[in-house]
């Protein structure tokens, strides 16, 4: 940290408060900013006026007073707002000269001065505040008991990463609009501003399309789902249709809701593998036209899009054109990965678009890894013709990629560091440090089951976004995502737990200067994120904690997985 001046040492009680408080000497925030320095003493909360200065754009106004409601409501006493300066109370004010998530707070006996140049720095800063009061600040009743105090403070904060993501798999399991508000309720809360949201995979289509209506009407379910492990040859299926989809008034929905956090959505259609339920819905887009159907288990399937033929790009062209209309955003996620080629190299129409193009096996890549280079190429001038710019994982590497494009490296770090050196921008997400659908503890007596790996939320604190990166290369990194794959992830409980605390940890990677982290002072930090996801009703691993492992009311589920894994 920066500048911490400790208050064991001046004896100094922070918050006097029941069992939920923090406590003595502890500033509990996550990401901690990157400069603090306390001093002696604390504004009282409780019926504090807000004031919002004018110069602040009206976004900035609107959640300033959405703030000064949440005061009322969790203290009990009125929080006014105010476009009138006040002597007394919290002011907001605007200063050109900070950065556009930058922001200060200097808290004295009686007043809280907050200064920012944009809406999202004002949106840091209130959420700087909410953890440094009782952890009731993040609930919807009141809590008069509480010690509704700030210790006087002076924070200069700013991000380290520009691109603070974290993604969600609806496909393999669906989630409805509230559990996804939830979700982006947590980012919220670690300043997190981009929500990288999987709709398309083999398992089921989850987004409305209204060109292509079966999508959604086959392509959003399937009928059966494969229990227990996936490698597990002697484990059955629930024989049970499962699935869902979003309406384009609920994507509409989510977008404006997340905008409201100042968190953009990134949509991913995985294309062009990964696939199946789309080939279900319209087989004539594959290369041997089908049966297809939406597929019941996990793993890399074979059957992928034809690039052979014209109608192939012609639906994808629609797809996108109607996704670019629903997110406003300026990246759009076409995937790139895991994409066999064995049809590929059968199928007549590819053949023939592999002769005319030329293509031919040359420096370790097949014409048929080739032809994928091509499809990516073509979609992103797709996408860049209408404003926008790609993102993929990591093979999208292979061969000749267009520049402007954006490389998400998940098979490790090799691929981000291979991306920035030639030059491209780059998101961490390595799975060795960011895939959080693995397990937290090694105790898989308690865990729910996962599909493997072992990731503990220290793994995830230690990453360092720009190990093996050139220092010249290191402009092209524009920031960490972790990955919330749900293959064995079903209900909300524990979609929340394999999220928390691992999310915080990686909120730290994200922001903290890399001087400014500190494991033990994060896991310090953790009991009173502990209190707020009470508060919040939400799940979480409590191993931080020093408790068991597993989530309550799962031993019959858990016992169920592993009947079937004899």
């Amino acid at each position: 940290m920066k500048k911490i001046i400790s208050l064991l040492s001046a004896g100094i009680l922070l918050f006097i408060a029941g069992s939920c408080a923090q406590k003595p000497g502890e500033i509990s925030i996550v990401p901690m900013p990157n400069d603090i320095t306390v001093s002696e003493g604390s504004f009282k909360v409780a019926g504090a006026k807000v004031y919002a200065a004018p110069e602040l754009d009206k976004d900035a106004r609107a959640w300033i007073m959405d703030f000064a409601t949440r005061l009322t409501t969790v203290t009990g006493k009125a929080s006014k707002y105010s476009e009138t300066p006040v002597k007394k109370g919290i002011c907001f004010l605007s200063d050109s000269e900070l950065g556009p998530e930058a922001y200060t707070i200097d808290v004295s006996k009686k007043l809280v001065v907050v200064k920012a140049s944009t809406a999202a720095g004002v949106r840091y800063a209130t959420q700087t505040i909410g953890q440094m009061l009782p952890p009731a600040y993040f609930g919807k009743d009141r809590d008069p008991k509480a010690a509704w105090v700030l210790p006087c403070v002076s924070i200069n904060d700013a991000p380290r990463f520009g691109y603070r993501g974290l993604m969600l798999d609806v496909c393999r399991h669906f989630f409805d609009v509230e559990e996804v508000k939830r979700y982006l309720d947590l980012m919220a809360i670690y300043k997190m501003n981009t929500f990288h949201w999987h709709l398309s995979e083999d398992q089921g289509w989850r987004i409305e399309i209204k060109k292509y209506p079966r999508l959604t009407e086959v392509g959003a379910w399937r009928d059966s789902t494969k229990i227990g492990a996936h490698r597990d040859a002697k484990a059955g299926y629930d024989h049970t249709r499962y699935g869902g989809f979003y309406t384009q008034d609920q994507i509409r929905e989510v977008v404006a809701y997340a905008e409201k956090l100042g968190i953009t959505v990134m949509p991913e259609i995985d294309l062009p593998g990964h696939m199946v339920a789309a080939l279900a819905s319209y087989p004539e887009l594959g290369c041997t036209g089908g049966p297809y159907s939406v597929r019941p288990t996990w793993g890399i399937a074979t059957e992928v899009l034809c690039p052979g033929k014209e109608k192939t790009f012609q639906f994808i062209e629609d797809v996108l054109t109607e996704v670019m209309d629903l997110f406003p955003g300026k990246y759009i996620d076409i995937g790139g990965d895991e994409c066999p080629k064995v049809e590929w190299e059968k199928c007549p129409d590819c053949q023939r678009r592999i002769r005319q193009l030329g293509l031919r096996d040359k420096e370790g890549l097949t014409a048929e890894q080739q032809l994928q280079n091509y499809v990516t190429a073509r979609v992103q001038k797709f996408v860049n013709d209408h404003g926008r710019k790609i993102v993929g994982w990591d093979e999208i590497l292979e061969g000749d990629l267009a520049e402007g494009a954006t490389v998400m490296s998940w098979r490790g770090v090799k691929g981000g560091i291979q991306a920035a050196k030639r030059g491209f921008d780059v998101i961490m997400s390595p799975n060795t440090y960011m895939y959080i659908d693995y397990y937290q503890t090694k105790d898989k007596e308690r865990e729910p089951l996962c599909i493997g790996g072992y990731l503990p939320v220290d793994t995830t604190y230690v990453c360092e976004p720009y190990k093996g990166i050139p220092e010249e290369a290191q402009k092209h990194i524009l920031g960490v995502q972790a990955n919330l794959w749900t293959e064995y992830i079903s209900t909300n409980d524990h979609l929340e737990y394999q999220l928390l605390p691992r999310a915080a940890a990686l909120s730290e990677v994200q922001w903290c200067d890399r001087s400014n982290k500190d494991f033990e002072r994060f896991k310090a930090a953790m009991r009173h994120q502990a209190a707020i996801y009470d508060v919040l009703g939400v799940k979480y691993c409590k191993v931080i904690l020093g408790e068991p492992a597993g989530i309550e009311g799962y031993e019959g589920l858990l016992a169920n997985y592993r009947d079937t894994q004899k």
